[in-house]
């Protein structure tokens, strides 16, 4: 089933989290599988994140090549919540042109 997991790691900032990327980039792991979607959001100096997951377990995956990195930049994990989804709706698609 899938699941949202959202964090909020102390510290975050924009700095750091171009940084996780370019290293999950380097490590292979940019486009981890199970991962539906990801989303940062927030304030520069205090950034959130938020996953659908096909599986906590692909997420947990994902998480062994993540969270070192996240400290070994010096930022902790946080307390990671989990919500089963119950439904995905996505966005519209654009209409076929009239003729």
């Amino acid at each position: 089933m899938a699941v949202v997991m959202r964090i909020v790691p102390p510290g975050f900032t924009a700095d750091k989290y171009d940084e996780v990327i370019k290293r999950l980039e380097e490590a292979g792991a940019g486009h981890p599988p199970g991962r539906l979607f990801h989303v940062c959001f927030g304030d520069k100096d205090n950034l959130s994140v938020s996953y659908i997951w096909d599986t906590r377990e692909n997420f947990e995956k994902f998480f062994a090549i993540v969270g070192p990195i996240m400290q070994d930049l010096g930022v902790g994990a946080g307390e990671p919540e989990f919500f089963e989804v119950r439904n995905t709706i996505s966005g519209e698609q654009a209409a076929s042109t009239a003729g």
